[in-house]
């Protein structure tokens, strides 16, 4: 199990401080949204004392999904919340609460996955509410071996980490549905350039209007079940020579 390293506020918040630094760098480089939260797996069992293990569980239509785990053990337990539909980071997902549970309190409330943590040697939950947007809920959730229960410090440095973490997220998460539409975008764009190439060309040979141009290169996609612009990339190939996809 990891070593404790309970102490003064500043030295516990130096640890939460720079694992929120070192997700940021991150972000700036990684574009790998499944990537940043096994980052974030790991910062939470170095950053939070008694954390001995952690999982990223998501919420999508209010089915649950382990999204990045420290280990398959862990990963496991998440799966049993799961398919009883309770435990601490269903209720954290869920209720949008932070939830700190002992493995005492975890067998009054929840005894099948209080049995399976215990034999897997965990003794201690704690889950906070992951808000991201775009779709994307969930809940950190953190195992310990320690018998007693994570400490307050425990709860409030986690709420503090996936507190800064989700508006680094949303950030994060905006900039790629922005990218996203920009390469819609670019693909529409480059589409539509093709298209009107070949519609032109077919004007020029046929001496016909834009929208009979257009009409005749619909019908040769329907009749062939091609997607338009592939239609239009052949026809301007056979007529000038090919062209860049």
């Amino acid at each position: 199990m990891k070593q404790s390293h309970d102490g003064p506020w500043p030295a516990v918040l130096d640890e939460v401080t720079g694992a929120l630094e070192t997700l940021t760098s991150i972000l700036a480089t990684e574009e790998d949204f499944t990537v940043l939260l096994h980052r974030m797996c790991d910062q939470v069992v170095h950053a939070v004392p008694h954390v001995d293990e952690a999982t990223i569980t998501l919420l999508r239509d209010h089915h649950p999904t382990t999204a990045a785990s420290t280990s398959e053990v862990v990963t496991a337990l998440d799966h049993d919340q799961y398919d009883l539909g309770e435990g601490p980071c269903i209720q954290a997902a869920g209720n949008g609460k932070l939830m700190r549970v002992s493995i005492t309190d975890a067998a009054e409330k929840w005894p099948k996955f209080a049995r399976d943590a215990d034999t897997a040697g965990f003794g201690s939950f704690l889950s906070a509410p992951l808000v991201i947007g775009d779709g994307h809920s969930g809940a950190v959730n953190c195992y310990s071996g320690h018998l007693g229960g994570f400490a307050e410090l425990d709860e409030k440095l986690l709420d503090l980490y996936t507190s800064a973490t989700t508006a680094l997220l949303r950030v994060y998460t905006r900039y790629q549905r922005a990218r996203d539409t920009a390469d819609q975008l670019r693909t529409a764009m480059n589409n539509r350039a093709v298209i009107d190439q070949a519609k032109g060309i077919l004007m020029a040979s046929r001496q016909i209007s834009a929208d009979d141009a257009f009409t005749l290169l619909v019908e040769q996609s329907q009749r062939e079940n091609t997607k338009l612009r592939d239609v239009a990339i052949r026809f301007v190939a056979h007529a000038t020579g090919p062209i860049p996809a």
